[in-house]
């Protein structure tokens, strides 16, 4: 009888790498989590050391050997997702060419406006059904190609963060579907499309772009290398799962058969998604958003990310954090956090309007324009922090049903919420009355990883389809829906057209900020 009863899914993001076992029947056991940095320049990039993301999954691997006894013989399989987007080179010997270029870097933002002008633009789209932003390898690439010649040059395939985590891990050079398709090919197929690549000037470079595997169908064995690296034994069937987005969404329940559901990823950036059959796919005039394929025949998520969220609650917490300290006082972000839903409690709905647009590459969902900026529109003498707190939140969700008004099918039957801001039942009753649609959150603690675990489950035969896999790991998982508020759904439904007509008329005066500012420096 085998003793090989645990799944490891690595969810390597943005600021955090997590290693996080599973049990076959989907039960987390431990995790172990890594702190990641990345820096970012005046000129508008961001970049992440690529050595240094290998060693800290490597690391946080074998921390979870620390929480959990006898790990590397436990071990049945390891998967493996990670940040979407951006562009991580890698050239001879499979080493990296630079630094990689996140999802947060916005130096492409000339070359998008351009090609989104392009003959073939919206052929582009239709393939895809994801707009051109700044985040994506395709744009970046396409601007490397233009203005950092000798970054191509020198690379041999170009990888996704799980990409190259999953090198590391086999030896393997390859992508997902799911980054694959949205990026340079078509959702309907899940395979590259010559018209997408054409209409981003990369046929010449289609030589960097690596194989696509299908992780519930193919594994390849851990390295003698990744082993000594991670602790795990050599031979571990490993899998690559899709983008951490879609994974983060199965996990939390995308996708369970319950017909037009939706699940927002409340985090620093703000994922909303649907999951949808291909030929259900609304591919809206303004050429936004994503189509992102999920694990099972036929099945996509359509998908417009906000490029911040709770990074809006970040900022503001941190203004009141500064002027306390500033005068002496000695506060933390993570106290003042435990007040968030006290100011709520005393303040009035919607007598502010905020876009939430406090990321310095702009917005991206669903609309583009690198220039956005955060505001406020309606501020009174009476008005206190507790009502510019609650307008940020009130801006979350008004961004959120932006998004899925986007989608082309009005307010979701229910809204299904994963993230941090999601234990907040003050924050959960506001997003919900937003969008309009009751709530359900998950009790799924590490949503991202267990998705990425439930591929490799499928992988190795523990389920026979990701349907029985949904049925065991997320559906019983989900607690009771949470009804929104009738009244507060009234007022933030009066609300919305102000707040659209307001962002419509605004991109003139971020352009000319933008540019204001660009003079000074």
């Amino acid at each position: 009888m085998s003793n090989k009863d645990i799944i490891v899914g690595i969810d390597s993001g943005t600021s955090v790498v997590k290693a996080v076992a599973f049990t076959l029947e989907g039960r987390q056991l431990g995790t172990a989590s890594v702190r990641n940095t990345y820096k970012s320049g005046k000129d508008g990039s961001a970049l992440q050391c690529m050595e240094q993301t290998w060693q800290d999954c490597a690391k946080a691997v074998r921390g979870l050997s620390e929480v959990i006894d006898n790990l590397s013989a436990r071990v049945a399989a390891v998967s493996v997702t990670a940040q979407g987007d951006g562009t991580w080179l890698v050239g001879k010997d499979n080493r990296p060419v630079d630094d990689a270029w996140i999802w947060l870097d916005a130096r492409a933002a000339s070359t998008v406006k351009k090609l989104s002008t392009g003959p073939l633009a919206r052929a582009r789209f239709e393939a895809t059904g994801t707009g051109l932003n700044t985040c994506q390898q395709g744009s970046q690439l396409a601007h490397m190609d233009q203005h950092h010649q000798s970054l191509v040059d020198s690379a041999e395939v170009a990888l996704h963060c799980k990409d190259w985590l999953y090198l590391n891990l086999t030896g393997v050079r390859a992508t997902d579907p799911s980054e694959a398709s949205f990026t340079f090919g078509n959702f309907r197929n899940r395979q590259y499309d010559d018209t997408v690549i054409d209409a981003l000037g990369l046929q010449h470079r289609r030589h960097l772009l690596p194989e696509i595997i299908e992780g519930t169908q193919t594994t390849h064995p851990l390295t003698e290398s990744a082993a000594q690296a991670t602790g795990l034994l050599a031979g571990t069937p490993v899998c690559l799962a899709y983008v951490d987005m879609v994974m983060t969404a199965l996990g939390a329940g995308v996708h369970t058969g319950d017909a037009n559901t939706a699940c927002s990823i409340v985090g620093s950036t703000g994922v909303h998604m649907r999951a949808v059959t291909s030929d259900q796919v609304h591919l809206n005039d303004a050429q936004t958003g994503y189509v992102i394929t999920l694990p099972s025949a036929n099945w996509v998520t359509q998908v417009q990310t906000n490029m911040a969220s709770t990074l809006n609650l970040d900022w503001i917490l941190k203004v009141a954090q500064d002027l306390i300290n500033d005068f002496g006082g000695d506060t933390s972000h993570a106290a003042l956090v435990k007040h968030i839903d006290r100011w709520l409690a005393a303040s009035q709905p919607g007598t502010l309007l905020y876009h939430p647009y406090i990321s310095e590459a702009g917005e991206r969902g669903p609309f583009v324009n690198a220039d956005a900026r955060a505001d406020f529109i309606g501020l009174k003498y009476s008005h206190g922090f507790a009502d510019l707190l609650r307008a940020v939140v009130e801006g979350m969700g008004m961004a959120a049903r932006d998004c899925y008004q986007a989608m082309g099918a009005g307010a979701p039957r229910e809204l299904r919420l994963s993230g941090g801001a999601a234990r907040s039942g003050a924050l959960r009753q506001i997003l919900g009355a937003a969008v309009g649609a009751p709530v359900r959150i998950s009790e799924r603690e590490e949503a991202g990883a267990a998705g990425a675990a439930m591929m490799a489950a499928v992988a190795i035969g523990a389920f026979p389809t990701m349907d029985d896999c949904i049925a065991t790991w997320v559906t019983p998982l989900l607690g009771t829906a949470e009804a929104a508020d009738a009244a507060l759904m009234e007022r933030y439904a009066s609300l919305y057209p102000s707040y659209q007509q307001t962002r419509a008329m605004l991109p003139p005066v971020w352009t000319q900020m933008q540019a204001l500012n660009a003079n000074r420096g």
